[in-house]
């Protein structure tokens, strides 16, 4: 019969390989040395969410609560804060972020929660200015979420384009301007090129379209593709080296035609 584990029981587990004669890996890790790891598991968590596998779901979050559980054991082993602390801290958090369920502010739409929400955190980190609140955004997030969530707060005081059409115009704009960069060797290149990005995530937003997941479906896609090609030239015993690009491209366009799975 499987144990009915708790959380209770995920942080002694902790503190055990942490503790005199546990694992000596476990022992000597550090939040720093935990960094990729944390990454890792959330955006795992993210792709099982994106494949709807309910299964990996439950493991990976298993996944990321454990990596919770261990940053804090760190810090209480430090005396800086504990799991409660932890715990007591997002509860209060949720508490002051929702008056309009826990208290007697009105709140109808998610629109309106979510102006509430940013209202209610510029308050509790004495944030004055909207640029003040651009900068708080954490430059760990990848770097087109990022920008998506620049964007949002420069919007949310209408600083913003009318329409997509106008952030498709400035994309054409951050084009010729990194063409000109290219041609005439300003050496400006990268910044043009991310001027380009900087625009497309404009676009995104107006399309309501998360540009981390279009680039990595994108990216799938590409893989599919070239493995279509790739086997294709392999069934004729040809390798892609051996192949020109107008060959290459021939048996690209018949991938195009074709629905390939990811």
């Amino acid at each position: 019969m499987d144990t009915n584990y708790t959380l209770d029981n995920l942080i002694a587990i902790i503190k055990r390989l942490r503790g005199e004669g546990g694992c000596p890996w476990d022992r000597v890790q550090t939040h720093e040395s935990l960094r990729e790891a944390m990454l890792e598991e959330a955006y795992e968590t993210v792709d099982a969410i994106e494949r709807k596998d309910i299964e990996n779901l439950k493991e990976e979050l298993g996944d990321v609560l454990m990596q919770v559980v261990f940053h804090a054991e760190l810090a209480a082993e430090a005396g800086k804060f504990t799991m409660e602390d932890v715990i007591g801290g997002i509860c209060k958090k949720m508490v002051y972020r929702h008056p309009h369920v826990f208290g007697s502010t009105k709140a109808d739409t998610a629109d309106e929660v979510l102006l509430n929400w940013e209202a209610l955190k510029k308050q509790e980190k004495q944030i004055s200015t909207q640029s003040e609140a651009m900068k708080q955004i954490t430059m760990a997030l990848p770097a087109l979420t990022r920008a998506k969530k620049v964007q949002k707060k420069a919007a949310s005081v209408g600083f913003d384009f009318y329409e997509a059409g106008g952030a498709m115009d400035k994309v054409r704009e951050e084009l010729d301007e990194l063409t000109e960069a290219i041609e005439q060797g300003l050496g400006t290149e990268e910044e043009e090129f991310g001027d380009i990005l900087f625009a497309m995530v404009n676009i995104s937003r107006f399309l309501k379209i998360n540009p981390e997941f279009a680039l990595t479906k994108a990216t799938k896609k590409f893989i599919n593709r070239f493995e279509y090609v790739e086997n294709s030239a392999l069934s004729e015993g040809k390798k892609l080296s051996e192949m020109t690009l107008e060959e290459m491209d021939l048996l690209w366009d018949e991938a195009k035609g074709k629905t390939l799975s990811d």
